[in-house]
């Protein structure tokens, strides 16, 4: 049974998600951790700034003991990853998932309908470098193994068949969306960061890396040349600003000034030398950078916090009009999944039918070929053994169909197999099951689209 355990930005805050995090360096040794544990058959750890969770297999025929058992292990090495004394210090944060609904959660968060900011592509690519890294380390041999690959398609179909990613729901992207409007594209345009605030930084980098040249003015200049450093921009003194207001396309503003900044004046001024070229501000300050009266100069645009949050609102509402048909995609790839994963759990009775049958009849026919049938030439006994072969499938194709029917509707299956074990007196080896698992998954692959 797949299980999932972990945490998110709904259960827990930054400072316990940063402490079971694991980047790179730390990815290794926590999933040859979690793939020694006996409880565990298969493993994935998943960690991104919003979440960590570890997707997993309880063993094979273990039961609802063995599932027990698999979360318990799970959230143990989470507390012994996170240096918590015990699972219990954590038991606060950390929700688990088992079975049908640990499938669809793992569908969920692969197509982004789980994450912070609804339709995100990040997480996406974030999913398959775990399950890379897991492969990698010889944590995935199977069912789980499947489980995520179809995430990827479910991922997949919901970005292509529905609009749950249309739309700008950051300041930072809604102010690049917007720029791009007004500038027809940055790559032959300027940007300005007039202070140094988490949030301009951020719209900074957004809109500088299209941009031909970033500038940054700040009052401390030593702070601005920090961060022009990182951003591999040109830091330009305050007392600048006015130049600088002629040679910028767009100026993000966010200083902790009590009062305007950038005046009508100002930027009056600087129109008269730009002769006229538009003149683009992001004002994300609180209170305004800008006076309002800067809007009302010819080809000057001023865009305001209410502004780009308006513009955030409606992304994230045309996004939630995309949740419904997303998560009929969900459900439907999740039946098909479950569908999948019954049909492997009544495969063993099969397989070890068929091997019964084939055994009896060829030893009765072996029998008699070292009997009465001994004269038969080569050729003949090859013909009876065919004729043999033929015969069992023949004969047990129809109770096989049904047998699989009955797993794939999710009806009585496990019960209908339990009741042949009995009367055929089969003995299921656990290696017959293994082995015909990757059958399963390859037939799979030709049966559900990528």
């Amino acid at each position: 049974m797949i299980v999932v355990v972990g945490l998110s930005h709904r259960t827990a805050p930054v400072d316990v998600r940063e402490k079971l995090a694991a980047g790179a360096d730390a990815l290794p040794a926590v999933l040859a951790r979690l793939a020694a544990r006996s409880e565990l058959a298969e493993v994935l750890f998943l960690s991104t700034c919003n979440r960590v969770e570890v997707f997993a297999i309880a063993p094979p025929a273990s039961g609802d003991e063995g599932v027990d058992a698999a979360l318990r292990a799970i959230r143990e090495e989470l507390a012994r990853h996170g240096g918590a004394r015990s699972g219990d210090d954590l038991a606060a944060y950390l929700y688990d998932k088992r079975g049908d609904s640990a499938v669809e959660h793992v569908f969920r968060v692969a197509a982004s309908l789980d994450s912070m900011v609804l339709g995100e592509p990040q997480i996406l690519g974030q999913v398959k470098e775990a399950y890379e890294a897991a492969v990698a380390a010889g944590a995935l041999k199977g069912t789980l193994g499947r489980c995520v690959t179809r995430a990827f398609a479910v991922a997949k179909r919901v970005r292509t068949e529905t609009a749950i990613g249309s739309g700008t729901v950051s300041i930072s992207s809604v102010a690049v969306d917007l720029a791009g409007r007004i500038f027809g594209g940055l790559s032959d345009h300027a940007v300005l960061l007039l202070g140094a605030g988490e949030m301009a930084e951020a719209a900074a980098r957004s809109l500088g890396q299209g941009a031909r040249a970033l500038r940054i003015c700040n009052r401390s200049f030593d702070r601005a040349a920090a961060l022009a450093r990182d951003l591999n921009a040109a830091a330009v003194p305050w007392d600048g600003l006015d130049s600088e207001l002629v040679q910028a396309d767009v100026v993000v503003t966010s200083t902790a000034s009590k009062t305007c900044v950038v005046t009508r004046e100002m930027v009056r001024r600087a129109m008269k030398l730009r002769k006229g070229r538009t003149l683009f501000f992001i004002d994300i300050a609180v209170p305004r950078n800008v006076e309002a009266a800067v809007h009302g100069i010819d080809n000057v645009y001023v865009f305001n916090v209410d502004d780009l949050e308006q513009e955030v609102a409606r992304g994230m509402q045309a996004r939630q009009a995309e949740r419904g048909a997303a998560d009929a995609i969900v459900a439907e790839e999740l039946a098909r999944f479950l569908a999948w994963t019954r049909g492997l759990e009544v495969q063993p009775t099969v397989v070890a039918m068929r091997a019964k049958a084939r055994a009896v009849f060829l030893s009765e026919l072996e029998r008699s070929l070292a009997g009465r049938l001994k004269h038969l030439a080569e050729g003949d006994r090859s013909a009876l053994k065919q004729m043999v072969e033929s015969a069992v499938g023949k004969l047990l194709h129809a109770p096989t169909t049904r047998l699989k029917e009955r797993a794939a509707d999710g009806e009585d299956a496990r019960e209908l197999a339990a009741a042949m074990r009995f009367l055929f007196d089969l003995q299921e080896l656990g290696g017959a099951s293994a082995q015909l698992e990757p059958v399963a998954a390859e037939a799979e692959d030709e049966r559900l689209p990528n």
